[in-house]
């Protein structure tokens, strides 16, 4: 057996939301703060996952109840 899994899917999906104007407006200053500090633009929507990701990976309480769900039969 090889050391490596097999590699989960990776096929991206596509998600559409709406968000409120105050909410745009943050996102936006985001965007430009990143450039600022990183010298590099970035999109709100090529940020907007990775924000997602560091969220959901710092919720303790979330990463604690997803292992407890996975862990039932």
């Amino acid at each position: 057996m090889l050391k490596l899994a097999k590699l989960p899917d990776r096929t991206p999906i596509k998600l559409t939301i709406t968000v409120m104007p105050d909410l745009n407006g943050a996102l936006a200053d985001y965007a430009a703060l990143y450039r600022e500090t990183y010298g590099e633009k970035a999109e709100v929507i090529d940020l907007v996952p990775a924000m997602l990701e560091s969220f959901l990976a710092g919720d303790r309480d979330f990463a604690k109840a997803r292992k407890e769900r996975e862990a039932k039969p």
